[in-house]
Protein backbone atom coordinates (compact mmCIF):
# COMPACT_ATOMS: atom_id res chain seq x y z
CA UNK A 1 0.00 0.00 0.00
CA UNK A 2 1.21 3.27 -0.80
CA UNK A 3 0.55 6.26 1.22
CA UNK A 4 0.38 10.37 0.67
CA UNK A 5 0.61 13.23 3.30
CA UNK A 6 -1.36 16.08 3.29
CA UNK A 7 0.51 18.38 5.52
CA UNK A 8 -1.49 21.58 4.98
CA UNK A 9 -3.51 22.62 7.77
CA UNK A 10 -2.21 25.92 7.72
CA UNK A 11 -2.51 28.52 10.70
CA UNK A 12 -3.94 30.76 8.34
CA UNK A 13 -7.27 30.60 7.80
CA UNK A 14 -7.43 31.17 3.64
CA UNK A 15 -4.68 28.82 3.29
CA UNK A 16 -5.32 25.58 5.53
CA UNK A 17 -7.15 23.32 2.97
CA UNK A 18 -10.76 23.26 3.45
CA UNK A 19 -12.66 19.64 4.00
CA UNK A 20 -13.90 19.65 0.85
CA UNK A 21 -10.38 19.36 -0.34
CA UNK A 22 -9.12 17.00 1.76
CA UNK A 23 -12.54 14.65 0.29
CA UNK A 24 -11.45 15.68 -3.06
CA UNK A 25 -7.99 14.08 -2.54
CA UNK A 26 -9.40 10.94 -0.90
CA UNK A 27 -11.65 10.22 -3.82
CA UNK A 28 -8.75 11.11 -6.83
CA UNK A 29 -6.17 8.36 -4.90
CA UNK A 30 -4.86 5.54 -7.47
CA UNK A 31 -5.75 2.17 -6.51
CA UNK A 32 -3.27 1.30 -3.83
CA UNK A 33 -2.98 4.26 -1.91
CA UNK A 34 -3.92 5.53 1.41
CA UNK A 35 -4.17 9.21 2.38
CA UNK A 36 -3.03 10.71 5.38
CA UNK A 37 -4.63 14.41 5.70
CA UNK A 38 -2.65 16.00 8.43
CA UNK A 39 -4.51 17.57 11.18
CA UNK A 40 -1.92 19.21 13.33
CA UNK A 41 -1.36 23.26 12.05
CA UNK A 42 1.86 23.90 9.97
CA UNK A 43 2.89 27.15 9.15
CA UNK A 44 2.38 28.83 5.25
CA UNK A 45 4.26 32.08 5.14
CA UNK A 46 6.82 32.70 2.70
CA UNK A 47 8.46 29.10 1.60
CA UNK A 48 6.75 27.34 4.60
CA UNK A 49 8.77 24.30 6.39
CA UNK A 50 8.83 26.58 9.66
CA UNK A 51 6.67 24.48 11.82
CA UNK A 52 6.90 20.21 11.26
CA UNK A 53 4.64 18.93 13.64
CA UNK A 54 5.02 15.72 15.36
CA UNK A 55 1.97 13.80 13.81
CA UNK A 56 3.67 14.92 10.40
CA UNK A 57 6.96 13.47 11.12
CA UNK A 58 5.06 10.24 12.69
CA UNK A 59 3.21 9.74 9.52
CA UNK A 60 5.75 10.17 6.95
CA UNK A 61 7.74 7.73 8.25
CA UNK A 62 6.27 5.19 5.77
CA UNK A 63 5.33 7.66 3.11
CA UNK A 64 5.80 7.64 -0.87
CA UNK A 65 4.90 11.39 -1.17
CA UNK A 66 4.36 14.08 0.78
CA UNK A 67 2.37 17.21 0.17
CA UNK A 68 2.70 20.31 2.46
CA UNK A 69 4.03 24.13 2.81
CA UNK A 70 7.79 23.51 1.65
CA UNK A 71 9.86 20.53 2.63
CA UNK A 72 11.74 20.66 5.97
CA UNK A 73 14.77 18.94 6.15
CA UNK A 74 13.08 17.04 9.39
CA UNK A 75 10.72 15.76 7.17
CA UNK A 76 13.06 14.32 4.61
CA UNK A 77 15.28 12.41 7.45
CA UNK A 78 11.80 10.83 8.86
CA UNK A 79 10.57 9.48 6.03
CA UNK A 80 13.28 7.06 4.21
CA UNK A 81 10.44 5.96 1.57
CA UNK A 82 9.57 9.16 0.24
CA UNK A 83 10.12 9.23 -3.16
CA UNK A 84 7.87 12.86 -4.49
CA UNK A 85 7.47 16.03 -2.52
CA UNK A 86 5.64 18.94 -3.80
CA UNK A 87 5.10 22.00 -2.24
CA UNK A 88 1.96 23.87 -1.74
CA UNK A 89 4.01 27.02 -1.67
CA UNK A 90 5.77 28.71 -4.48
CA UNK A 91 9.08 29.94 -3.11
CA UNK A 92 11.50 26.96 -2.56
CA UNK A 93 14.51 28.60 -1.34
CA UNK A 94 14.00 27.22 2.27
CA UNK A 95 13.25 23.10 0.91
CA UNK A 96 16.69 23.71 -0.76
CA UNK A 97 18.84 21.49 1.82
CA UNK A 98 21.86 19.53 1.61
CA UNK A 99 19.26 16.52 3.49
CA UNK A 100 16.54 17.43 0.04
CA UNK A 101 19.68 17.01 -2.27
CA UNK A 102 21.78 13.61 -1.19
CA UNK A 103 17.85 11.87 -0.72
CA UNK A 104 17.45 12.58 -4.54
CA UNK A 105 13.91 13.60 -3.81
CA UNK A 106 11.49 14.62 -6.98
CA UNK A 107 10.47 17.54 -5.44
CA UNK A 108 8.01 20.49 -7.09
CA UNK A 109 6.65 23.07 -6.79
CA UNK A 110 2.74 25.46 -6.88
CA UNK A 111 4.47 27.61 -9.19
CA UNK A 112 1.57 29.62 -11.73
CA UNK A 113 -1.36 28.72 -8.79
CA UNK A 114 -0.38 32.19 -7.50
CA UNK A 115 0.33 34.01 -10.40
CA UNK A 116 -3.19 35.40 -11.23
CA UNK A 117 -4.26 36.72 -7.56
CA UNK A 118 -0.73 38.08 -7.78
CA UNK A 119 -1.03 40.32 -10.75
CA UNK A 120 -3.96 41.18 -9.90
CA UNK A 121 -2.90 42.87 -6.39
CA UNK A 122 0.35 44.17 -9.07
CA UNK A 123 -1.99 46.11 -10.92
CA UNK A 124 -4.11 47.60 -7.82
CA UNK A 125 -0.88 48.79 -6.50
CA UNK A 126 0.12 50.85 -9.50
CA UNK A 127 -3.03 51.85 -10.14
CA UNK A 128 -3.12 53.52 -6.81
CA UNK A 129 -0.43 55.59 -7.77
CA UNK A 130 -1.13 55.99 -11.37
CA UNK A 131 -4.55 57.69 -10.76
CA UNK A 132 -4.14 59.60 -7.41
CA UNK A 133 -5.59 56.82 -5.57
CA UNK A 134 -2.91 57.95 -2.75
CA UNK A 135 -3.97 61.69 -2.72
CA UNK A 136 -7.57 60.24 -2.56
CA UNK A 137 -7.65 58.55 1.09
CA UNK A 138 -5.31 61.01 2.78
CA UNK A 139 -7.67 63.89 1.96
CA UNK A 140 -10.83 61.54 2.52
CA UNK A 141 -9.06 60.80 5.81
CA UNK A 142 -9.20 64.66 6.07
CA UNK A 143 -12.84 65.58 5.01
CA UNK A 144 -10.93 67.82 2.50
CA UNK A 145 -12.20 68.60 -0.80
CA UNK A 146 -9.19 69.27 -3.18
CA UNK A 147 -8.53 68.64 -6.87
CA UNK A 148 -5.65 70.57 -6.97
CA UNK A 149 -4.14 67.72 -5.35
CA UNK A 150 -4.69 65.35 -8.38
CA UNK A 151 -3.48 68.04 -10.91
CA UNK A 152 0.34 68.77 -9.49
CA UNK A 153 2.64 69.04 -12.42
CA UNK A 154 5.69 66.74 -10.52
CA UNK A 155 2.78 64.15 -10.42
CA UNK A 156 0.55 64.13 -12.74
CA UNK A 157 -2.62 61.59 -13.54
CA UNK A 158 -1.73 59.28 -15.84
CA UNK A 159 -3.41 56.39 -18.09
CA UNK A 160 -1.67 53.22 -17.79
CA UNK A 161 -1.45 52.66 -21.96
CA UNK A 162 1.08 55.15 -21.51
CA UNK A 163 3.60 53.25 -19.09
CA UNK A 164 6.79 51.59 -20.54
CA UNK A 165 6.25 48.11 -18.22
CA UNK A 166 9.76 46.27 -17.50
CA UNK A 167 9.06 43.22 -15.58
CA UNK A 168 11.72 41.24 -13.99
CA UNK A 169 10.81 37.74 -13.74
CA UNK A 170 8.90 36.70 -17.19
CA UNK A 171 7.66 32.85 -15.58
CA UNK A 172 4.07 32.51 -14.44
CA UNK A 173 3.25 35.25 -12.58
CA UNK A 174 4.83 37.60 -14.74
CA UNK A 175 3.23 36.41 -17.89
CA UNK A 176 -0.17 37.49 -15.65
CA UNK A 177 1.11 40.78 -14.84
CA UNK A 178 2.39 41.61 -18.50
CA UNK A 179 -0.98 39.95 -19.60
CA UNK A 180 -2.76 42.42 -17.68
CA UNK A 181 -0.98 45.80 -18.56
CA UNK A 182 -1.05 44.81 -22.46
CA UNK A 183 -4.33 44.63 -22.20
CA UNK A 184 -4.79 48.04 -21.07
CA UNK A 185 -2.16 49.35 -23.58
CA UNK A 186 1.39 49.38 -22.10
CA UNK A 187 4.35 48.12 -23.75
CA UNK A 188 5.86 45.05 -21.46
CA UNK A 189 9.24 44.05 -21.33
CA UNK A 190 10.06 41.01 -19.74
CA UNK A 191 13.96 39.78 -18.27
CA UNK A 192 14.26 36.24 -17.76
CA UNK A 193 17.05 33.77 -17.38
CA UNK A 194 16.99 32.35 -20.24
CA UNK A 195 15.70 34.30 -22.69
CA UNK A 196 16.15 31.85 -25.92
CA UNK A 197 12.93 30.08 -24.32
CA UNK A 198 10.98 32.29 -26.16
CA UNK A 199 8.45 35.27 -25.43
CA UNK A 200 5.65 34.26 -22.96
CA UNK A 201 2.02 35.92 -23.23
CA UNK A 202 1.71 39.67 -22.93
CA UNK A 203 4.84 40.93 -23.35
CA UNK A 204 6.27 42.39 -26.24
CA UNK A 205 9.49 41.76 -25.76
CA UNK A 206 12.12 39.76 -23.37
CA UNK A 207 15.96 39.92 -22.63
CA UNK A 208 18.23 38.36 -20.69
CA UNK A 209 19.89 39.63 -17.13
CA UNK A 210 22.63 41.80 -18.72
CA UNK A 211 19.88 43.77 -20.31
CA UNK A 212 18.63 45.55 -17.11
CA UNK A 213 20.69 48.13 -16.62
CA UNK A 214 19.62 49.61 -19.96
CA UNK A 215 16.10 48.40 -20.04
CA UNK A 216 15.76 50.33 -16.58
CA UNK A 217 16.36 53.50 -18.44
CA UNK A 218 13.49 53.49 -20.23
CA UNK A 219 10.96 51.89 -17.36
CA UNK A 220 7.78 53.78 -15.80
CA UNK A 221 6.87 50.66 -13.69
CA UNK A 222 8.96 48.22 -12.65
CA UNK A 223 7.56 44.46 -11.14
CA UNK A 224 9.38 41.84 -9.49
CA UNK A 225 8.23 38.68 -10.20
CA UNK A 226 11.36 36.51 -10.16
CA UNK A 227 11.79 34.08 -7.52
CA UNK A 228 14.83 34.55 -5.05
CA UNK A 229 17.55 33.00 -6.44
CA UNK A 230 21.76 33.89 -6.12
CA UNK A 231 21.07 35.59 -9.42
CA UNK A 232 17.63 37.79 -8.23
CA UNK A 233 18.84 38.80 -4.94
CA UNK A 234 19.56 42.28 -4.61
CA UNK A 235 18.62 42.75 -8.27
CA UNK A 236 17.01 46.25 -7.37
CA UNK A 237 19.69 47.72 -5.44
CA UNK A 238 20.87 51.89 -4.96
CA UNK A 239 23.20 51.72 -8.69
CA UNK A 240 19.76 50.33 -10.60
CA UNK A 241 16.76 52.54 -8.77
CA UNK A 242 19.32 55.27 -9.68
CA UNK A 243 18.89 54.59 -13.42
CA UNK A 244 15.02 54.86 -13.00
CA UNK A 245 13.37 57.92 -15.08
CA UNK A 246 11.67 60.28 -12.62
CA UNK A 247 8.43 59.39 -11.84
CA UNK A 248 8.79 55.84 -12.02
CA UNK A 249 7.05 53.33 -10.06
CA UNK A 250 8.35 49.75 -8.30
CA UNK A 251 6.78 46.91 -7.56
CA UNK A 252 7.77 43.56 -5.48
CA UNK A 253 4.92 41.20 -4.92
CA UNK A 254 7.71 38.40 -5.07
CA UNK A 255 10.61 38.45 -2.50
CA UNK A 256 11.66 41.05 -0.30
CA UNK A 257 15.24 40.27 -1.00
CA UNK A 258 15.33 41.33 -4.79
CA UNK A 259 15.19 45.07 -3.48
CA UNK A 260 17.90 46.91 -0.82
CA UNK A 261 14.72 48.47 1.34
CA UNK A 262 18.14 51.12 2.35
CA UNK A 263 18.90 52.00 -0.98
CA UNK A 264 14.84 52.18 -2.01
CA UNK A 265 14.08 54.58 1.12
CA UNK A 266 17.07 56.38 -0.33
CA UNK A 267 15.51 56.84 -3.67
CA UNK A 268 12.22 57.61 -2.21
CA UNK A 269 13.91 60.92 -0.18
CA UNK A 270 15.26 61.84 -3.32
CA UNK A 271 12.10 62.41 -5.24
CA UNK A 272 12.69 59.95 -7.72
CA UNK A 273 10.04 57.41 -7.24
CA UNK A 274 6.19 58.22 -7.91
CA UNK A 275 5.01 55.79 -5.54
CA UNK A 276 6.46 51.90 -4.48
CA UNK A 277 3.87 49.05 -3.78
CA UNK A 278 5.38 46.35 -1.28
CA UNK A 279 3.56 43.35 -0.54
CA UNK A 280 6.80 41.36 0.65
CA UNK A 281 10.05 42.42 2.72
CA UNK A 282 13.57 41.30 3.86
CA UNK A 283 12.11 40.51 7.56
CA UNK A 284 8.52 39.66 7.97
CA UNK A 285 6.28 40.82 10.00
CA UNK A 286 8.07 44.34 8.79
CA UNK A 287 8.53 46.08 11.86
CA UNK A 288 6.44 48.93 12.95
CA UNK A 289 9.40 51.66 13.64
CA UNK A 290 10.08 50.78 10.09
CA UNK A 291 10.28 54.00 7.81
CA UNK A 292 8.47 52.58 4.92
CA UNK A 293 5.43 52.43 6.71
CA UNK A 294 5.55 56.19 7.00
CA UNK A 295 6.46 57.48 3.60
CA UNK A 296 3.20 58.66 1.88
CA UNK A 297 4.63 57.00 -1.19
CA UNK A 298 4.65 53.75 -0.22
CA UNK A 299 1.93 51.27 -0.14
CA UNK A 300 2.16 48.45 2.15
CA UNK A 301 0.19 45.22 2.72
CA UNK A 302 1.51 42.11 4.65
CA UNK A 303 2.77 39.30 1.62
CA UNK A 304 -1.21 38.74 0.53
CA UNK A 305 -0.92 39.34 -3.01
CA UNK A 306 -1.75 35.93 -3.80
CA UNK A 307 -4.70 35.16 -1.63
CA UNK A 308 -7.43 34.09 -3.94
CA UNK A 309 -10.03 31.65 -1.51
CA UNK A 310 -12.56 31.12 -4.17
CA UNK A 311 -9.91 30.10 -6.93
CA UNK A 312 -6.54 28.64 -4.96
CA UNK A 313 -7.60 25.55 -3.85
CA UNK A 314 -9.11 24.48 -7.23
CA UNK A 315 -5.66 25.61 -9.00
CA UNK A 316 -3.86 24.08 -5.90
CA UNK A 317 -5.36 20.58 -6.14
CA UNK A 318 -5.80 20.07 -9.89
CA UNK A 319 -2.00 20.80 -10.44
CA UNK A 320 -1.62 18.19 -7.28
CA UNK A 321 -3.94 15.84 -9.14
CA UNK A 322 -2.00 16.05 -12.40
CA UNK A 323 1.12 15.10 -11.17
CA UNK A 324 -0.11 12.47 -8.69
CA UNK A 325 -1.57 11.13 -12.02
CA UNK A 326 1.60 11.18 -13.73
CA UNK A 327 3.75 10.21 -10.78
CA UNK A 328 1.72 6.93 -10.88
CA UNK A 329 2.41 6.05 -14.34
CA UNK A 330 5.76 7.44 -14.74
CA UNK A 331 5.68 10.25 -16.45
CA UNK A 332 7.59 13.37 -16.25
CA UNK A 333 5.92 15.76 -13.66
CA UNK A 334 5.19 19.55 -14.07
CA UNK A 335 6.90 22.03 -11.88
CA UNK A 336 10.26 20.00 -10.86
CA UNK A 337 12.70 22.21 -8.96
CA UNK A 338 15.85 22.68 -10.06
CA UNK A 339 17.72 23.17 -7.04
CA UNK A 340 21.07 24.44 -8.59
CA UNK A 341 18.75 27.41 -10.30
CA UNK A 342 16.86 27.58 -7.05
CA UNK A 343 13.58 27.33 -8.70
Amino acid sequence: MNKLVVDLQSSAPTMALPADGAERLRKAAPDGWQVHVVQSATDSSGDGTNQVSDETLAEVADAQVYFGYGLSAGVVAAAPQLKWAHSASAGVGKSITPELLSAGLLFTNSAGVYGEAMADSALAGVMHFVRGMDFAVRLQAESVWDKQAFQTPEWPLREVADLRVLVIGAGGIGSAVARRFTALGATCTGIRRRPELGVPDGFRYVYGPDRIDEQLEAADLVVLAAPLTALSRGVMDARRLALLPHGAIVVNVARGALIEEDALLESLATGRLRGVYLDVFRREPLPATHPLWRDPRVLITPHVSGVSPARHWGRALSLFEDNWRRFVAGEPLRNVVDPSAGY
